[in-house]
């Protein structure tokens, strides 16, 4: 029995020293992964576009193990390229089904400050299956823009694709109690409608209209076309890839590994470095700070996802707010530049933000918002209270109104044989999100309750806007706008992308427009090890059901009517902007 006992204590502290000596052998790599790479002396940055990124770099859960970039470091670090005389020019990799028409103004914007500054972008298309005009648009402030020969360019049109489902819940004998606020928020009638309203036409078709426009515009400008000329022979499409280079929209036939030699030829026998393994030339201590707070995916109250699998897809109310203020109380901080990416959620949780913006402004710091693909409804609520926002001419905004209710099931459950009955006590509302239909006066309460938080929204947007509470509920009413169109509503301050926000943010901290600044993110990016004890603790059950949630999520429509029925359940009044699937 002794013996028993030594074999079985020596088994668990061998198996003590395996866990701590694998932690320390995991903890050495994610380190020496993390180290800085020599960087040669002639780059060529090479960006492919055919990788999906998120807005901002994951800084939690596993994800936050590796090096990925987010969107926005991609666009800073192509600016700051600008600058070393090491980065002899670009390599872009088109993307194959395109990216979001809002980045691919950014990143034009981005390409045609480097062309400025003396840097050259040669860019490559294999195939393109993307109906918007954005996989070209990205690719078109290139000094050269090569296609693969033989392969078909599918860029006609603007598509804004809605999946309206009230037939499956007829079907399905489920009723969606839902009020919204007002003709405009047409957010729930995916649930209710079984195709646009007038006024839900009206909206989404001005949007994909100013989209088209401006697309039009710019690649026309960037290869000398007249918008007449590109415009006839995109709406003409599909092309093969001679049609492009003879209609002037592309250059050249060739193929990737040959537009790649030939940008390292161009760069004098450069190196190519991919963007995310790029370190840019380190600004002195003392320079000017800037805080980044980055706010991406549906705004809900809370800390957000923990754990695993944590990919920071929400934005997360007490997480986000706690950012703000922890930038705002360091004492190097000059500015913050809230970067926000989000259709909106829960009007609890975007008031939480409202607050801390308000906040870090008391304690005289400007803040300024840069949106992203999208910044609407909740999005634009946290948002309309900074300094100044700036938001491209393609950004999804505004759709500034609410709504909220609850998928009355009692009678689809009375069809599977299921019969559900309640006993409420302390007055009729006290039942009034069980499984039947709300009562006349239950509804009526919703709808006082939804007034409130509308008349609160727009108050806000009025306050922060210098706008009377009248004139906003002109342009607001939950419709959405372009950019461009919010410019001219007054919604937003300037037109631009994150670097522009970046140097508005210095001009309000009376920063010298010639002078550099320190970009530092918050909330701060754990370190490797924090990052790998957040690992312990993922079940094998929470391993499998993240399997089969990664599945669904892969189809962009189902993943956002899914993520937007879970709002209303979790929250029941919602300012959420529709949901819109570019095509």
């Amino acid at each position: 029995m002794r013996t028993f006992f030594l074999s079985l204590a020596g088994a668990f502290v061998a198996l003590i020293i395996f866990f701590v000596a694998a932690f320390f052998i995991l903890a050495g790599m994610i380190a020496a992964a993390s180290a800085p790479e020599p960087q040669p002396s002639k780059i060529v940055l090479t960006v492919d576009l055919r990788e999906d990124v998120t807005d901002q770099a994951p800084r939690g859960g596993f994800a936050a193990l590796s090096s990925r970039p987010g969107f926005v470091d991609i666009v800073t670090k192509l600016k700051a390229a600008e600058r070393d005389e090491a980065v002899k020019g670009v390599f872009v990799r088109g993307g194959e089904i395109g990216v979001s028409t809002a980045r691919a103004e950014e990143l034009r914007d981005v390409f045609l400050d480097l062309r400025a500054a003396g840097k050259f972008v040669i860019a490559h298309s294999q195939d393109v299956w993307s109906t918007s005009p954005s996989a070209l648009r990205a690719l078109s402030a290139a000094d050269e823009v090569w296609v693969q020969p033989g392969v078909d360019f599918m860029t006609t049109g603007v598509s804004l694709e809605t999946l309206f489902l009230k037939d499956l819940f007829d079907n399905l004998s489920v009723s969606p109690e839902i009020e919204a606020l007002y003709e405009y928020k047409n957010a729930p009638n995916i649930y209710k409608e079984t195709d646009y309203t007038d006024a839900h036409r009206e909206a989404t078709t001005a949007l994909a209209q100013s989209i088209w426009d401006i697309s039009i515009v710019d690649i026309s400008e960037d290869r000398e076309l007249s918008p007449n000329q590109t415009a006839a022979v995109i709406a003409a499409g599909p092309h093969t890839a001679q049609d492009m280079v003879d209609a002037g929209l592309m250059d050249k036939l060739g193929w990737p590994e040959e537009a790649l030699e030939a940008a390292l030829e161009r760069g004098e026998a450069a190196e190519a470095l991919a963007v995310a393994k790029y370190n840019p030339p380190t600004l002195r201590s003392g320079a000017p700070v800037i805080a980044v707070v980055g706010g991406e995916g549906a705004v809900v109250t809370g800390a957000g996802a923990q754990g695993f699998f944590d990919e920071e897809g929400m934005l997360a109310s007490d997480k986000i707010a706690a950012a703000l203020l922890e930038a705002g109380r360091d004492d190097r901080v000059k500015a913050v530049v809230f970067r926000v990416e989000s259709p909106g959620g829960s009007p609890t949780a975007s008031d939480q933000i409202w607050r801390a913006v308000e906040r870090v402004q008391d304690m005289d710091k400007p803040v300024v918002v840069s949106m992203g693909r999208v910044a609407a409804s909740g999005g634009y609520y946290i948002s309309a209270g900074a300094d100044h926002i700036v938001a491209n001419r393609t950004t999804i905004t505004g759709s500034i109104g609410i709504f909220g209710g609850k998928f009355a099931i009692a009678d689809g459950l009375e069809r599977l044989g299921i019969n559900a009955s309640a006993i409420t006590v302390g007055g009729e509302f006290a039942g009034a999100y069980g499984t039947e239909r709300f009562t006349d006066s239950q509804r009526l309460a919703i709808s006082e309750q939804l007034q409130r938080g509308y008349d609160r929204f727009t108050g806000i947007v009025a306050e922060g806007r210098g706008m009377s509470q009248s004139d906003v509920h002109d342009v607001a009413r939950g419709r959405v706008w372009t950019g461009e169109q919010a410019l001219e509503r007054g919604l937003v301050d300037s037109l631009g992308g994150f670097v522009d926000a970046i140097e508005v943010a210095k001009q309000l901290a009376e920063i010298d427009d010639e002078q550099q600044v320190r970009l530092i993110n918050f909330p701060k990016a754990k370190s490797g090890i924090e990052a790998f004890e957040e690992l312990f603790g993922a079940s094998a059950d929470t391993a499998r059901a993240a399997s089969i949630v990664n599945r669904l999520a892969d189809d962009d429509r189902l993943s956002a009517v899914l993520t937007q029925i879970q709002a209303l359940d979790n929250s029941r009044t919602q300012a959420q902007a529709p949901i819109l699937i570019e095509r």
